[in-house]
């Protein structure tokens, strides 16, 4: 489990293609703490850490997370917003966030102003019913406060911290990010539906 705060930024030294999966290796002075088998949260995915040297961490990502989320098409060289498990001495800063990405997202549209950005970016199919204005959104592993809604267009405002510790600082048009939703729409629909008698 996770809050949406990312904690640093960090760098992807290598991928390593492996039958249908790859492993990523990456530093990031947070990483040198953590050990074999702790959650990381990798642009929002959760992934455990399989081996580490120092502050470089290897970790694995299977066929599934690769074509379900952007981590599919990171480079050496690239950043990536991480955050460590929470603990239960943690502050919950931004909202409950699992690291189970829903979809891939892509920015429509950024206007930057001297106090902060506003992004939009449009959802997957499907994911918007989720999503309702003032609410929290995770996107690329940052939680976030729903500025609008607009059919499976949601727009975000970005502080200046957010711009300066996470890739929102240089996510341009077109870019891909991880959506995740709210997990508790996603319950209370799965509830409603029971009582409903299993429709929708």
């Amino acid at each position: 489990m996770f809050t949406g705060i990312v904690q640093e930024l960090g760098r992807v030294v290598a991928v390593s293609p492996a039958a249908g999966a790859a492993r990523l290796t990456l530093a990031a002075d947070l990483l040198a703490d953590c050990a074999l088998g702790d959650s990381v949260a990798v642009d929002g995915v959760c992934l455990t850490v399989a081996a580490r040297d120092g502050e470089t961490v290897v970790m694995d990502v299977m066929g599934e997370t690769l074509r379900r989320t952007s981590l599919g098409a990171v480079q050496p060289g690239d950043g990536v917003n991480l955050e460590l498990a929470v603990t239960p001495d943690t502050r919950l800063g931004g909202h409950l966030v699992q690291g189970h990405v829903d979809g891939v997202g892509t920015v429509l549209r950024r206007v930057t102003t001297p106090r902060w950005d506003d992004v939009t970016v449009a959802l997957p199919d499907g994911l918007a019913k989720y999503v309702v204005e003032k609410g929290s959104i995770c996107l690329h592993g940052v939680s976030l406060t729903v500025v609008a809604v607009d059919g499976d267009d949601v727009t975000v405002s970005l502080i200046p911290e957010t711009l300066r510790r996470t890739t929102w600082g240089t996510a341009e048009v077109g870019s891909t990010v991880n959506v995740e939703v709210d997990v508790l729409a996603k319950y209370v629909e799965r509830l409603l539906a029971s009582r409903d008698g299993g429709g929708s």
